[in-house]
């Protein structure tokens, strides 16, 4: 199966869910054009509160659909941009990638993967559980984010459903995936 986009969503506002739309627009080192997230510097009330300065490493928010299926199967009634996403992809292992990734969107996007989405108890106003379901234990106990991955704008550009994603690893070693 290839790898593509299956829905995009932003929100001006910031609320956990985000409407889906027809397309968003990517703007190189800002994020999603219209998007509570976008800009050089973190958007995240959580991340300002600590340092309005610091860099955003949280301008896009992907999601893999494959877990919105993994949780409808749970009975969470979830949807695409539900979970705060601005893209949600189909064939792509999201939470295998390492970090300074980059993925490749359509004709001109560069998204470089930073880190994973750190869940939060935000996730329960959706549906209560819904935080506990998107955080798993390795066998070895480790914990595992399934809530998706962050990444910042390299070249900008309109993403649609039905974009092609392909991924590009940085040069070994690789570095895991940690919360951003």
């Amino acid at each position: 199966m290839s790898a593509t986009v299956i829905a995009v969503a932003a929100s001006a506002s910031h609320s956990m869910r985000k409407p889906v739309q027809d397309r968003i627009v990517l703007l190189a080192g800002l994020g999603v054009e219209g998007d509570a997230h976008m800009g050089e510097t973190v958007r995240h009330r959580s991340r300002v509160a600590i340092d309005p300065a610091a860099p955003n490493l949280r301008q896009v928010h992907l999601i893999h659909a494959e877990l919105l299926a993994e949780l409808r199967a749970a009975e969470f009634a979830i949807a695409p941009g539900q979970m705060g996403e601005n893209i949600t992809t189909q064939g792509i292992d999201l939470l295998g990638l390492a970090t300074g990734a980059r993925l490749h969107i359509g004709q001109t996007v560069v998204i470089e993967i930073t880190g994973l989405r750190n869940p939060c108890a935000q996730l329960d106003a959706i549906q209560p559980g819904l935080m506990a379901a998107v955080i798993a234990r390795s066998p070895r106990g480790k914990l595992i984010r399934k809530a998706g991955v962050m990444g910042v704008v390299v070249t900008g550009g309109e993403v649609r459903p039905g974009d092609s994603i392909r991924a590009v690893m940085p040069s070994p070693p690789y570095i895991p995936l940690a919360p951003v």
